[in-house]
Protein backbone atom coordinates (compact mmCIF):
# COMPACT_ATOMS: atom_id res chain seq x y z
CA UNK A 1 0.00 0.00 0.00
CA UNK A 2 1.14 3.36 -1.14
CA UNK A 3 1.73 6.03 1.89
CA UNK A 4 4.00 8.88 2.46
CA UNK A 5 3.99 11.55 4.95
CA UNK A 6 4.32 15.13 2.70
CA UNK A 7 5.27 17.20 5.29
CA UNK A 8 4.07 17.94 8.93
CA UNK A 9 0.44 18.27 8.89
CA UNK A 10 0.11 16.27 5.57
CA UNK A 11 -0.07 12.73 4.49
CA UNK A 12 -0.66 11.00 1.29
CA UNK A 13 -2.21 7.47 1.00
CA UNK A 14 -2.84 5.88 -2.14
CA UNK A 15 -2.39 8.84 -4.08
CA UNK A 16 -4.57 11.09 -1.91
CA UNK A 17 -3.11 13.97 0.01
CA UNK A 18 -5.10 14.21 3.81
CA UNK A 19 -4.67 16.57 6.37
CA UNK A 20 -5.76 15.42 9.44
CA UNK A 21 -5.02 11.56 10.45
CA UNK A 22 -6.38 8.62 8.86
CA UNK A 23 -6.88 5.24 9.44
CA UNK A 24 -6.45 2.62 7.37
CA UNK A 25 -9.11 -0.31 7.46
CA UNK A 26 -8.02 -3.25 5.23
CA UNK A 27 -7.29 -1.16 2.88
CA UNK A 28 -10.08 1.65 3.37
CA UNK A 29 -8.96 5.05 4.30
CA UNK A 30 -11.12 7.31 6.64
CA UNK A 31 -10.46 10.24 8.98
CA UNK A 32 -9.12 9.42 12.95
CA UNK A 33 -11.74 10.69 15.07
CA UNK A 34 -9.94 11.42 18.11
CA UNK A 35 -12.93 12.50 20.08
CA UNK A 36 -12.93 9.15 22.82
CA UNK A 37 -9.51 9.92 23.13
CA UNK A 38 -9.64 13.54 24.15
CA UNK A 39 -10.87 13.29 27.42
CA UNK A 40 -7.15 12.40 28.42
CA UNK A 41 -4.82 15.04 26.77
CA UNK A 42 -3.98 16.23 30.06
CA UNK A 43 -2.54 13.29 31.12
CA UNK A 44 -0.35 12.99 28.23
CA UNK A 45 0.09 16.65 27.26
CA UNK A 46 -1.17 15.19 23.80
CA UNK A 47 -4.54 13.64 22.80
CA UNK A 48 -3.39 10.08 22.72
CA UNK A 49 -4.42 6.93 20.87
CA UNK A 50 -6.90 5.03 23.33
CA UNK A 51 -9.18 1.55 22.67
CA UNK A 52 -12.38 3.85 22.88
CA UNK A 53 -11.46 4.67 19.15
CA UNK A 54 -12.32 2.45 15.91
CA UNK A 55 -9.30 1.09 15.94
CA UNK A 56 -8.72 -1.42 12.71
CA UNK A 57 -8.36 -4.57 14.38
CA UNK A 58 -8.88 -6.91 11.51
CA UNK A 59 -5.55 -8.11 10.56
CA UNK A 60 -2.27 -9.72 12.42
CA UNK A 61 -0.51 -6.26 12.47
CA UNK A 62 -1.70 -2.94 13.52
CA UNK A 63 1.08 -0.22 12.49
CA UNK A 64 0.73 2.78 14.04
CA UNK A 65 2.35 5.96 12.61
CA UNK A 66 3.51 7.83 15.85
CA UNK A 67 4.08 11.47 13.65
CA UNK A 68 6.67 13.32 12.74
CA UNK A 69 8.24 13.59 16.02
CA UNK A 70 6.98 10.23 17.25
CA UNK A 71 5.05 12.05 19.97
CA UNK A 72 1.56 10.21 19.29
CA UNK A 73 1.18 8.27 23.28
CA UNK A 74 -0.26 4.76 22.86
CA UNK A 75 -2.17 4.44 25.79
CA UNK A 76 -1.62 0.89 27.43
CA UNK A 77 -5.11 -0.37 27.16
CA UNK A 78 -4.46 -0.25 23.46
CA UNK A 79 -1.58 -2.42 23.89
CA UNK A 80 -3.54 -4.82 26.11
CA UNK A 81 -6.49 -5.12 24.02
CA UNK A 82 -4.18 -5.74 20.95
CA UNK A 83 -1.98 -8.47 22.91
CA UNK A 84 -5.38 -10.51 23.58
CA UNK A 85 -6.58 -10.79 20.13
CA UNK A 86 -3.00 -11.82 19.49
CA UNK A 87 -2.04 -8.99 17.17
CA UNK A 88 1.50 -7.51 16.59
CA UNK A 89 1.92 -3.33 17.43
CA UNK A 90 4.26 -2.04 14.97
CA UNK A 91 4.86 1.96 16.50
CA UNK A 92 7.03 4.25 15.19
CA UNK A 93 7.47 7.61 13.16
CA UNK A 94 4.69 8.29 10.62
CA UNK A 95 7.71 8.48 7.74
CA UNK A 96 8.94 4.92 8.88
CA UNK A 97 5.27 3.11 8.86
CA UNK A 98 4.76 4.25 5.65
CA UNK A 99 7.67 2.91 3.92
CA UNK A 100 6.39 -0.41 6.17
CA UNK A 101 3.12 0.07 4.40
CA UNK A 102 4.51 0.01 0.68
CA UNK A 103 5.16 -4.25 1.97
CA UNK A 104 1.71 -4.53 2.75
CA UNK A 105 -1.14 -5.29 0.22
CA UNK A 106 -3.89 -2.82 0.04
CA UNK A 107 -6.63 -4.36 1.31
CA UNK A 108 -4.05 -5.85 3.98
CA UNK A 109 -3.36 -2.87 5.93
CA UNK A 110 -4.60 -1.71 9.11
CA UNK A 111 -3.24 1.56 10.15
CA UNK A 112 -3.69 4.66 11.89
CA UNK A 113 -0.83 7.16 10.66
CA UNK A 114 -0.85 10.38 12.62
CA UNK A 115 0.80 13.54 10.46
CA UNK A 116 1.56 15.93 12.86
CA UNK A 117 3.66 16.52 16.37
Amino acid sequence: MEARLIKFGEIEVEGKRYTHDVVIDGGKVRKRNKGPSRQFRENFGHTPLSAGEEIPWGGKQLIVGTGVHAALPLMNEVLAEAHRRGIQVIAAPTSEVCQLLEEVKKGQAYAILHCTC
